[in-house]
């Protein structure tokens, strides 16, 4: 239908895209110029129709037809908008008139204005006598009709911007989580979006037109009226209240619009504002903390120290009870170690200790546990398709965590089917355990709740933190949690942990030892050379990086996280090449500190205070003390 309208205008017109490719033309526009179909094609090439146009006389003889051509084409990438009248080959006399479109290319209208001219030399030939002002008086009287029929053109386009910008805008404001509204002088919404009934229950959508104090109520309208003349006199202000019509606690932000009302904007903050009265409660706890962490920096240093010099002390012929006094002052380092750790745990949540494990076998020890609290009725199955594969995992958090949904799907077969474990690497990127049974599967309200705290479908008989433990222990190895039903019934609980590839145990090898403390430095590196390895040290990462490209046969790198200057064990993992030997990192910062958790996610970490069996157990792959 637009081509059909277009076809009954006198004009010839053409539209172009960006690329200089035909969108559009009319009838008028293949009869003006005698143009062949493929030049009037959609999608035809601009570049098409100048050649056919030059090579058909239409801009007159031409020195260089090629030149003419790439010229004409060059100024239409431009997009400007121009208007020209030329003569062409055969006599007639037309009007070029082009403009750019908003979304790229533009459009051109072609008019055929020979009998316009005609009369205009005939009324030039006719009114020699008139003055030669008049005359031109009223040529430019019709260029700047033809001025303003562009510009009106240019007018309603940007009157159709500006509609779709007031639609934009509109839908903008009702997808804010936000009442967003404009008051009058006198107290009336002139705008509002719908949102007022999600930020205050009760209160309608629709309030364009109504007073204030009629939407929100004596109440409500008490709590913000004196806000509300400062906002009409000129002050801006933000305040919260408490909506007792719906124990809501909504924040609101006055902004004046000088003699015209004021902007308001209104969010419910309830659950915000109980998130911070529960870190108000649990500041005492960040301090504790937070002292707790710099007292166990120090403290793990000097136990480590002691510990590994009463090491060397067992192993030294002593006379009398010395050997007595020597087991005594190790196992008191021990336990000071041990409570420096339980007090880093209890204020810094559970920890997570990888550790390399054998799939095979974590899978069958599962096995065993796993069947001995099912009834005969129920079967289990497990498989394996990581082939054999040897991760860092935490067996104790994973083991609990597969265990809690073994018992969860044996609740939910009521008494008989089977459950299924399978694990399997994704991309060498997560190693996937998914947990299957035949059982009811989850309900439309479990699917969205199961993984809260104490939600539970178990009446009085479940505590609701089952999924919520597995979930916590998952998120805390950097893993993912899914739950889905099967087509065919039962339910599908996925887990993602990251895979890690455990690293070889260690043969006795040259080890460069990173680490600031030249106490501890030489603590740690006896226990080393007792265990059969030789040893180069350094106190920087500088210095570090340095020898690992300078020293052939270094086969570890055990450096602590902080170190001297400003560079970190962090920064020595970013700076050592891909052909680097393996590098452990070792810290007594707690497990919640940035630095520890971005260490973890690289390396293993060996936690201070430790012994020279601890080291040993370390570096042959065993859980992190």
């Amino acid at each position: 239908m637009t081509l059909a309208g277009l076809n009954l205008i006198q004009q010839a017109l053409s539209i172009y895209d960006d690329d200089l490719r035909l969108v559009l033309c009319n009838a008028r526009f293949r009869e003006m110029f005698d143009l062949p179909p493929q030049i009037t094609t959609p999608g035809a090439g601009f570049d098409a129709a100048v050649r056919w146009l030059v090579e058909h006389g239409e801009y007159g003889p031409l020195a260089d037809p090629e030149a003419a051509i790439a010229e004409r084409v060059e100024q239409a990438r431009t997009f400007q908008p121009h208007y020209i009248e030329r003569r062409r080959a055969n006599g007639r006399m037309i009007s070029v008139e082009g403009a750019p479109l908003p979304a790229g290319g533009w459009v051109t209208v072609y008019t055929d204005i020979t009998e316009i001219k005609a009369q205009e030399a005939l009324l030039r030939a006719r009114s020699e006598e008139l003055h030669a002002e008049l005359l031109t008086r009223a040529e430019q009287l019709t260029a700047a009709n033809r001025q303003l029929q562009a510009t009106n053109a240019a007018l309603a386009e940007a009157k159709r911007e500006l509609t779709a910008m007031e639609a934009r805008t509109r839908q903008t404001t009702e997808m804010m989580p936000a009442h967003i509204a404009h008051l009058g002088p006198d107290r009336r919404y002139t705008f509002s979006n719908r949102r007022l009934s999600t930020i205050m229950p009760g209160r309608p959508s629709n309030i364009v037109g109504l007073h204030i104090a009629d939407v929100l109520g004596t109440q409500a309208y008490r709590a913000v009226q004196t806000y509300l003349e400062g906002a009409l006199q000129g002050r801006a202000s933000t305040f919260e209240f408490t909506d007792q019509a719906s124990s809501r606690r909504i924040r609101v932000a006055l902004n004046p619009d000088h003699d015209a009302g004021c902007y308001i904007l209104s969010t419910d903050v309830t659950h915000e504002t109980q998130t911070r009265t529960a870190l108000q409660q649990t500041r005492r706890r960040a301090l504790a903390a937070q002292v707790t962490s710099g007292m166990a920096h120090d403290f793990s240093n000097l136990l480590t120290i002691i510990l590994g010099m009463q090491a060397r002390l067992a192993t030294v012929d002593l006379p009398g009870n010395a050997g007595d006094l020597v087991a005594a002052t190790l196992g008191a380092a021990r336990r000071g170690g041990d409570l420096l750790n339980r007090i880093a745990d209890m204020t810094s949540g559970p920890d997570h200790r990888p550790a390399a494990t054998e799939m095979a076998g974590f899978l069958d020890n599962l096995a065993t546990l796993a069947t001995a609290a099912l009834p005969e009725t129920i079967r289990l199955e497990i498989r394996d398709d990581t082939d054999d594969a040897r991760l860092m995992l935490d067996r104790g958090m994973l083991q609990d965590s597969l265990l809690n949904l073994v018992l969860n799907a044996r609740d939910s077969c009521a008494g008989s089917g089977v459950i299924s474990i399978r694990a399997a690497p994704v991309k060498d990127t997560w190693l996937e355990i998914t947990v299957t049974d035949t059982g009811s599967g989850f309900s439309e309200t479990a699917l969205n709740k199961a993984l809260d705290p104490f939600f539970s479908t178990k009446g009085g008989e479940g505590s609701g933190l089952g999924l919520a433990m597995v979930y916590n222990a998952t998120k805390l190895a950097g893993g993912r949690v899914r739950l889905a039903n099967l087509p065919d019934g039962g339910a599908r609980v996925t887990l993602r942990l990251p895979w890690r590839t455990a690293p070889c145990p260690l043969d006795p090898g040259l080890v460069l030892l990173v680490e600031d403390s030249a106490d501890l430095r030489r603590s740690i590196r006896d226990m080393l050379r007792d265990a059969g390895h030789a040893v180069i040290e350094a106190t920087s990462v500088d210095e570090a990086t340095s020898l690992a490209a300078e020293v052939p046969g270094i086969t570890l790198i055990l450096s602590d996280i902080s170190l001297e200057g400003a560079d970190t064990g962090i920064d020595l993992l970013n700076r050592l090449p891909s052909s680097a030997p393996p590098c452990y990192l070792m810290t007594s910062l707690r497990s919640d500190h940035p630095l520890f958790i971005a260490a973890t996610a690289r390396t293993p970490v060996l936690r201070k205070p430790f012994g020279a069996a601890q080291l040993a157990g370390f570096l042959r792959g065993e859980a992190a003390p």
